[in-house]
C-alpha cells in the first residue's frame, strides 16, 4: 500500500467563515440570540419574538447539515492516486490515478481568500470526472494542496512515461 501525503476533508469551519452562506449562518443565528435576550429582558417573549429562538434553531440546523455533508466525504492524496472516501452510512471509494489528470485548478472568492480557503477542481480522464471535474469545496491551505498534487501529477505522469497531446480539429 502507498504511503498517504495528504488526507483532509471540507471544513465547516472554514466555510462558515470563509463564505457568504456561512456568515449569513452565524448571522441568523447571533439575530435570533441578540432578539431572544432582548425580549426576554423586556419582559415580552410573544409574537415576532418567539420566532427568534427558531432562527438559532435553523442556524444549528444548516451548520449541522453541512458538518454531516463534510464529515461524509474525506480525500486522500498518495503519490500516484487521488482517493474518495463518500458516505456515513453507505461508503464508497473512488480513485483517480494522478497520471491522468489533465487540470487541477483553483478558485476562491475574496472572502474565500481572507479565511485562506477555496475550491480545488480535478479534470481527468477517468471516469470520476469524465461528465463534470470533481469539486472540491472549502478546502483549507487550498492553493499548498492544489501545488502539492500538480506537482505529485507531473511525477506520476514522468515515472509511466505518460504524455498528453491536445488534438485540435483544423477546420475550427
Amino acid at each position: 500500500m502507498t504511503q498517504v501525503i495528504d488526507r483532509f476533508r471540507s471544513s465547516t469551519l472554514g466555510w462558515l467563515r470563509g463564505t457568504l452562506a456561512g456568515w449569513g449562518t452565524c448571522l441568523l443565528f447571533l439575530a435570533g440570540l441578540l432578539g431572544t435576550f432582548y425580549f426576554l429582558a423586556q419582559g415580552t417573549l410573544q409574537g415576532v419574538a418567539l420566532l427568534l429562538p427558531v432562527l438559532m434553531v435553523a442556524a444549528i440546523a444548516i451548520l449541522l447539515v453541512k458538518w454531516l455533508e463534510n464529515l461524509g466525504t474525506a480525500y486522500e492524496i498518495t503519490a500516484d492516486r487521488l482517493i474518495l472516501y463518500r458516505g456515513l452510512v453507505r461508503k464508497s471509494i473512488d480513485e483517480i490515478e494522478l497520471y491522468r489528470v489533465k487540470d487541477v485548478r483553483i478558485d476562491f472568492s475574496i472572502i474565500n481568500q481572507m479565511a485562506d480557503i477555496g475550491t480545488i477542481g480535478v479534470a481527468s480522464s477517468d471516469e470520476t470526472t469524465r461528465v463534470r471535474p470533481l469539486l472540491i469545496p472549502n478546502v483549507e491551505r487550498a492553493r499548498a494542496r492544489r501545488e502539492k498534487l500538480r506537482e505529485l501529477v507531473n511525477t506520476a505522469r514522468r515515472q509511466r512515461g505518460v504524455r498528453e497531446i491536445d488534438m485540435v480539429h483544423e477546420d475550427i
